[in-house]
């Protein structure tokens, strides 16, 4: 079944902050996140991309930077203190994160912004990542982003939803596991705004010397590596 992107509204990005429906959602989430192995996917792509350990990472949309963690986690530990910026319009990062990363020799900041502002004036850092995030954007708001991250890095890993009837399917079924209506509406709306092929790749900056790779990962998942000497 071909499926055409369609971004629509999600709920959760409306919800206050401690909305209980919001916070239960996060938690959802992180579960989904988890069957996804999302983590696993990023953090695969950046050991292959860097031979020795990163100093400095940014995640865009980061929302409470559980996911960041569990990224962080499976990477070779640094040699001393890396930096990492958790990106996101919502300040939900709290203090035992913040104190989970440092376990792990990297100090987090959190940056409250519109991702634009922030790309338009953050210091360069050796990878940025997104995960669930770029399918909020549509083409033409994509386009911008992903040149705007080309300027600050030479590494960018995302891992977005496969727009599939199978993940399709999946996202109708998250009741199951006992996720939320908040979940459920914004798993299907996510599945059909996510990317199939090389939709990412064809709106990255050309040129550069960039190396490109986009493919379907595990069931669900679609992930895009961009890198460049």
């Amino acid at each position: 079944m071909e499926m055409t992107r369609r971004v629509e509204r999600e709920w959760l990005d409306e919800l206050p902050v401690d909305d209980p429906r919001a916070r239960r959602s996060r938690g959802d989430l992180r579960r989904v996140n988890g069957l996804m192995a999302n983590a696993r996917i990023v953090a695969g792509d950046l050991v292959r991309a860097f031979p020795r350990p990163l100093t400095s990472l940014a995640e865009i949309g980061a929302g409470d930077g559980a996911f960041a963690l569990r990224v962080v986690a499976r990477l070779p530990a640094p040699e001393g203190t890396a930096r990492i910026t958790l990106v996101d319009r919502q300040a939900i990062v709290d203090g035992q994160t913040r104190e989970a990363f440092l376990r792990r020799r990297w100090e987090a900041r959190v940056d409250t912004a519109d991702v634009f502002d922030w790309l338009a004036a953050a210091p360069a850092c050796d990878a940025i990542v997104a995960n669930l995030f770029l399918h909020h954007f549509d083409d033409a708001a994509l386009a911008r982003l992903l040149a705007g991250v080309a300027a600050r890095t030479r590494c960018f890993v995302a891992c977005e939803p496969r727009r599939s009837a199978l993940a399709l399917t999946g996202s109708r079924l998250l009741g199951l596991i006992g996720c939320n209506d908040v979940t459920r509406h914004d798993a299907v709306a996510s599945v059909r705004a996510g990317f199939d092929g090389d939709e990412i790749s064809r709106l990255w900056p050309q040129g550069q010397g960039w190396s490109l790779e986009e493919r379907a990962r595990g069931l669900f998942s679609h992930a895009f590596v961009a890198r460049r000497p």
